[in-house]
């Protein structure tokens, strides 16, 4: 079964060109293809920046939405491992 990858990005060039790079990463070294879908994705990525406060915004909100996607997808499988990472420059 291939594994999914679903990413949500704001901001800049740069952004898109991280979240372009994160997803060829998750694809070579765990086999993780990009859906735009994401209710299909087994991993969700958020990639913005702090700068500036709308983008802030935007996260917590996408976080409110995929939360329910979560809680859907929980009844079919209570073993999802869980897994959060953040990074800065």
């Amino acid at each position: 079964m291939t594994k999914k990858l679903h990413i949500k990005t704001w901001g800049c060039q740069m952004n898109e060109y991280d979240s372009s790079k994160m997803a060829d990463l998750l694809d070579a070294t765990h086999g993780y293809q990009l859906t735009d879908v994401a209710e299909e994705a087994d991993v969700l990525l958020l990639n913005t920046c702090s700068i500036r406060e709308k983008a802030q915004e935007k996260v917590f909100h996408q976080l409110g939405r995929w939360k329910l996607i979560k809680q859907k997808k929980a009844g079919r499988d209570h073993r999802r491992r869980r897994l959060c990472r953040f990074a800065g420059r």
